[in-house]
């Protein structure tokens, strides 16, 4: 989900702002789809030792073609890219999107937040298998090219791994320019290579037919419909349209895939297809085998450096993801760094990073392979999918109401599609198809506790604070000493009165001129419109209850927000305000919730997470906290 460079500020007519925003897609969202002809074909004829014959060939080719045509062009390009929440999409969009749906139905509520964290969670996964399997990939090129260096494939790899994850801290910008073009010479060299093979057995081309993907399951059996476990990698990173679509827009992401990329997958497949019907032994890798023995290093240096740009986007998209997750409750906080000035979008989390990084090169060592790790792209890829079919079906029905007819007509499709990959792929599950759901089952148990966690801390505040109004009125009645100055009290109910106000008060025995309760409220929108940004309620005796509202996409700085606050009455000078903060001290108990186990590991998040003033852009020399403890 990275960003394109320079969006923003592009000033140049449609037609070249379309072309601009189209090679972006083409850099970005492509980058993954564009690489998974290195191992598409390879595992489905090589794992499934499929013999390379007229039905066998033109029965996989039918169904790739076929796959890519209903999942790609009419699932996502056509019908889930509508599904836009104020312009952004993916999974966490997605599932705020549903969630605004169904608000009424508790437990509709509760399966909606289920689906949207598993699928959000199975992501996270798919951002550590596609640099591992994709990198893998490419160089295992090698093996082909210098059979004697296949003792390296491996450690090059992790060199390669390494220095992509060493590069995020710096941000993608620098070299992010050079995406689309790359990108653009791979798709034309990979559809180059498919046509030379097509013109010699351009009988290939019936499989555009879908009556041989029919016969193929229909003469072959139980082997051809365990073969979808293979065939599904052809649309690894499909999900990456509807992700992206707020930083690119749908119409250039469209345009992308119908005018140039689709076909140049397409014709590469056919290629490869060809090359297997005239050459039965090109089973070991077709992919590279179509390129001429002279030509073959560079093309592998040319995969190399595809392979790090689809792993450069994955990367970035789960930064974004894990931003977006973070912001709405469901990840604690953590350090967000802007690697660029001009694109807001452009973003690292060092713990992310660091996290990705270890689990990608664990992944490697562990598989050594990407046909080892080639059952484990599968279930994460399509568990993503079919989470984003059943939520979109909610997004049709509950907001934009369609008829039950239509819904059900279209979603049977998506779902029969998806449900089949994933049955195909159950057979997957002891050969590495365990690692994404294991994963996946982790990151969902992180996420759910610690929302939970918070909705029972901000419950047990609520229950111990005192109502603010009658405090109020307690302080009119007895006023205490007043000093000059303004004091913001951050706190999560802003109908009591903070425990740090409290404190301050008992034992300093002075209450500020102005005293502001500040809550920072997170929206299931991306973006909140500046003029709605803050909101203002003026109580008596000096009292403010100030909310300062941001979207999911974008990233509170508090400071900002009250300087420019003009319903007060007065000007929040920030040499002469003050910010409060209880700092909550989490003890695991046994009090109704959760269970023991979900309280520690709570406990260990809160401890760990970053403060809410670093978080909020609290500058230190105003700040005073003062610790509280909660039990939950």
């Amino acid at each position: 989900m990275a960003q394109p460079q320079g969006e923003s500020r592009d000033t140049s007519t449609p037609g070249a702002r379309l072309r601009t925003l189209a090679l972006g897609a083409i850099g970005v969202v492509y980058g993954d789809l564009g690489t998974s002809p290195l191992y598409t074909m390879k595992e489905t004829f090589g794992s499934h030792r499929l013999p390379s014959d007229e039905l066998h060939v033109l029965g996989v080719l039918s169904l790739v073609f076929w796959t890519l045509m209903l999942v790609v062009s009419i699932k996502y390009a056509t019908f889930i890219l509508r599904a836009d929440n104020r312009g952004e999409g993916g999974i966490m969009a997605l599932m705020a999107l549903a969630q605004r749906g169904v608000r009424g139905n508790r437990t509709v509520l509760w399966l909606v937040t289920v689906l949207g964290l598993f699928g959000a969670a199975l992501f996270f996964g798919d951002g550590i298998i596609t640099p591992a399997v994709t990198v893998l990939s490419a160089v295992e090129g090698l093996q082909v090219a210098v059979p004697q260096l296949d003792s390296f494939i491996v450690p090059i790899t992790l060199v390669i791994l390494l220095g992509l994850f060493w590069i995020q801290k710096r941000g993608s910008g620098r070299v992010g320019v050079v995406f689309g073009p790359i990108m653009c010479v791979w798709f034309f060299t990979i559809a180059v290579l498919g046509v030379i093979q097509i013109v010699e057995h351009p009988y290939v081309l019936k499989a555009l037919s879908p009556h041989y993907a029919v016969n193929f399951f229909s003469e072959v059996g139980w082997p051809a419909f365990f073969a979808l476990s293979s065939v599904v990698l052809c649309i690894t990173g499909a999900e990456a349209l509807y992700a992206d679509m707020g930083h690119f827009g749908k119409r250039p992401i469209r345009w992308a895939w119908f005018g140039f990329v689709m076909p140049a997958l397409v014709l590469n497949y056919f290629g490869q297809g060809a090359l297997l019907l005239s050459n039965a032994e090109a089973v070991e890798n077709p992919f590279y085998l179509l390129a001429p023995e002279a030509l073959l290093i560079p093309f592998i240096l040319l995969a190399t450096a595809a392979a790090v740009i689809a792993s450069q986007a994955v990367i970035s998209g789960a930064f974004s993801v894990a931003r977006e997750a973070i912001q709405l409750g469901y990840l604690p906080r953590m350090a967000i760094r802007h690697t660029s000035r001009e694109t807001i979008g452009q973003i690292y989390l060092p713990w992310v990073n660091r996290i990705l990084l270890v689990l990608t090169l664990a992944v490697v060592i562990g598989f050594k392979s990407s046909s080892n790790l080639a059952a484990a792209y599968g279930i994460a890829v399509v568990g993503t999918m079919t989470i984003d079919a059943l939520l979109v079906m909610i997004v049709f029905r509950r907001l934009w109401r369609w008829n039950w007819v239509r819904v059900l007509a279209l979603g049977s499709v998506f779902l029969f599609v998806d449900f089949g990959f994933l049955a195909a792929n159950a057979d997957k599950v002891d050969h590495g198809g365990w690692f994404p759901l294991v994963l996946g089952a982790l990151m969902f148990t992180v996420m759910s506790t610690w929302r939970r966690g918070r909705e029972l801390v901000v419950r047990e505040i609520k229950r111990a604070g005192l109502a603010l109004e009658p405090f109020i009125a307690s302080i009119g009645a007895h006023p205490p000493l007043r000093v000059p100055g303004t004091a913001v009290f951050l706190t999560a109910n802003p109908e009591g009165v903070p425990n740090a106000l409290l404190h301050n008060l008992k034992h300093n025995k002075v209450l500020h001129e102005r005293n502001v309760m500040l809550t920072v409220d997170i929206h299931d929108e991306p973006v909140i419109d500046p003029d709605d940004r803050v909101r203002v309620e003026p109580l008596t005796e000096g009292f403010y209850v100030v909310r300062v509202r941001y979207g999911f996409s974008e990233s509170p700085d508090v400071p900002a927000a009250l300087v420019s606050v003009s319903q007060c009455g007065f000007p929040f000078d920030m040499m002469d305000t003050t910010f409060f903060l209880s700092r909550e001290s989490i003890v695991a108990g046994d009090r109704p919730g959760m269970i023991l186990w979900r309280d520690r590991l709570f406990q260990i998040l809160s401890r760990n997470a970053t403060p809410a003033t670093a978080f909020f852009r609290i500058p230190g020399n105003r700040l005073i906290e003062l610790g509280t403890q909660v039990e939950i």
